[in-house]
């Protein structure tokens, strides 16, 4: 079982603090090694994730960019006299870590609210202890306007049910109270909350989502699923810009100290946007962040909506994104067969509903091709892929030599048919590839079967057709910790111990591949990073151990001690005891 190390946000983001501050990591513009010039780093395993390099003994750095790599006698040569040297005392030396799905932006919102996270990210295992931790955050807010938790997990209470408004009234009868899902494709509010949203017996659900009943079949219980939860948005109180640029700040901390060096906000809003451009134009971005705008149905791409391969103050926006359908785990996934279990508002045979018309699927996928502009679309179910598939399949054909690289986001109910189509389209799937640990166990008795949980995120049969995947853990749905996801690629052990689909545990370096290599290639930066290869950037992870020999039972035990940026150190770890 992983060990519950770097699973708690909150503790993280203080934690990440204090060791920044403790080890005095140098600031943007230094070396990482000891001043201005070449730095060779030496003493170390090298993992270079490059099939022309596979075996290095050092690696150099000048200007943030990878001189050399080779034999340490290779590597003196060329970075000449006179260059500081950086003894890794054994340690593992591997590319920076590619987050290559994940809300960069929402992570700062959810780290604000009251933690009612499922163990052991939190500590919230029941209704009764979830309206404790949201008391308790209240009497520690007693200004907030709203008491708000994020990550509750209905699959992991012991009532295996989503509170109600009735549980959140308890809480509080005067202020608004809402709870977000862990997947963020459910909210949950209290009667002064449905209040001031406006939402009666008489409110209509709106398309592509629902607003939960009680057993009367009118009166609201309190559940918005899925596209109900616009009816929330305008509502819920925002912090002001300084509070928005601190919390970017603390998140970005928080990625380094996972190894990562490139994050996304995969589900873009324009304030969020205008935010992260005003954290780069200020100069205070170490880490690459790509941003893929929200596209509801039935949009259209603005004329002057501008995406680009080239980052300005290590910040662009990559693309757009739409949902194309919500949750396995909550249920609302579109499938072509039914769930196992239904939800208690629905009846047998329900297999989940799309969020986008196939209309404006198919708009949205012409307008952004013809602009050079890349797609990114959340389909969990398999029905959901089978409308990406199907929308685009026009527009590659009338188009086929672009290089376009468009993106199913989680693909976790994917079929073997639709790898192939997948593979045939240069289509790649970003596997939610963290689901087996933390879903696993109610995947397979109570949402998709055994058959078919045991081939979510097929990371095997997907090599098999030489489809570069890439792997995420989409936090804050869970935290941004890349050693565990690589640990559940690898082994896909289930919160009780059992092994979800053997035949798709992932090779070690295919899996690292995924956060590597591949992922680079989503975004289309493989010329410039993702491998230790000479003229990329000095990206780099520093481990305590080895990913590609260590137990694959004990990967998970794997820290980071240091991660650089171009050749920067921008986090270092304490010691063991300090963590």
């Amino acid at each position: 079982m992983p060990t519950s190390k770097g699973l708690n946000i909150w503790r993280s983001l203080a934690l990440t603090g204090l060791f920044l501050t403790a080890c005095a990591a140098p600031q943007a513009g230094e070396d990482a090694g000891s001043g201005a010039g070449t730095t060779i780093f030496l003493n170390a395993e090298i993992i270079t994730v490059d099939d022309a390099l596979p075996d290095a003994e050092a690696v150099a750095v000048k200007d943030g960019l990878i001189l050399a790599v080779g034999t340490l006698e290779e590597v003196t040569g060329l970075a000449g006299e006179g260059a500081a040297v950086r003894d890794l005392g054994g340690a593992t030396l591997a590319p920076g870590f590619i987050d290559t799905h994940g809300h960069f932006a929402l992570m700062s919102q959810a780290a604000s609210m009251a933690n009612i996270q499922p163990p052991p990210a939190g500590p919230v295992r029941t209704i009764t202890e979830l309206q404790a931790a949201l008391a308790d955050w209240s009497g520690a807010h007693p200004d907030a306007p709203w008491i708000a938790g994020w990550g509750y997990d209905d699959s992991l209470l012991a009532e295996q049910r989503h509170p109600t408004r009735q549980d959140l009234d308890a809480v509080s009868s005067e202020k608004p109270v809402m709870l977000m899902h862990t997947s963020a494709h459910f909210a949950v509010c209290n009667t002064p909350c449905l209040e001031l949203l406006g939402i009666t017996a008489v409110t209509p659900d709106p398309s592509g989502g629902v607003i939960r009943r009680e057993a009367d079949g009118h009166t609201p219980n309190g559940v918005l699923e899925e596209t109900a939860l616009y009816l929330l948005y305008p509502h819920l109180p925002q912090p002001g810009e300084s509070q928005r640029i601190e919390g970017i700040l603390k998140i970005q901390d928080l990625y380094a100290s996972y190894g990562i060096t490139t994050v996304q906000e995969g589900a873009a809003q324009p304030h969020n946007i205008a935010d992260l451009r005003k954290v780069a134009e200020t100069g205070r971005l170490y880490l690459d962040v790509v941003a893929y705008q929200l596209f509801p149905d039935g949009a259209v791409i603005a004329e002057d909506f501008a995406a680009s391969r080239q980052y300005e103050n290590r910040f662009r926006v990559g693309g757009i994104k739409l949902l194309l359908d919500g949750s396995l785990q909550g249920k609302t996934g579109w499938l072509t067969r039914p769930y196992v279990s239904p939800p208690a508002s629905q009846q047998n045979g329900y297999s989940g509903y799309r969020i986008h018309a196939d209309e404006s699927v198919a708009s949205l996928f012409e307008q952004a091709w013809s602009r050079n502009i890349q797609i990114i679309a959340h389909a969990n179910g398999d029905r959901a892929i089978d409308q990406y598939l199907d929308m685009i399949a026009p527009v590659i054909a009338a188009d086929p030599e672009a290089d376009q690289r468009p993106v199913i986001i989680h693909a976790q109910a994917a079929r073997a048919d639709q790898l192939e189509e997948m593979a045939a389209g240069m289509i790649i799937p970003s596997f939610f590839s963290a689901h087996p640990f933390y879903w696993g166990d109610w995947h397979r008795d109570a949402v998709l079967g055994p058959e078919r949980a045991a081939f979510i995120s097929p990371l095997v049969a997907a090599k098999a057709l030489g489809i570069p995947y890439t792997i995420h853990n989409d936090p804050p749905v869970v935290p941004p910790d890349v050693i565990q996801l690589l640990w559940v690629s690898v082994n896909r052990e289930t919160r009780s111990g059992q092994v979800l689909g053997e035949d798709q545990r992932a090779a070690p370096i295919d899996a690292l591949r995924a956060v590597t290599l591949s992922a680079a290639r989503q975004y289309f930066e493989e010329s410039e990073k993702g491998s230790i290869t000479p003229g990329k950037k000095a990206d780099f992870v520093v481990l305590s151990d080895n990913p590609l020999t260590v137990d694959p039972a004990e990967m998970q035990d794997i820290r980071i001690l240091e991660t650089i940026k171009e050749g920067v150190t921008i986090y270092a770890a304490g010691t063991p005891e300090d963590e």
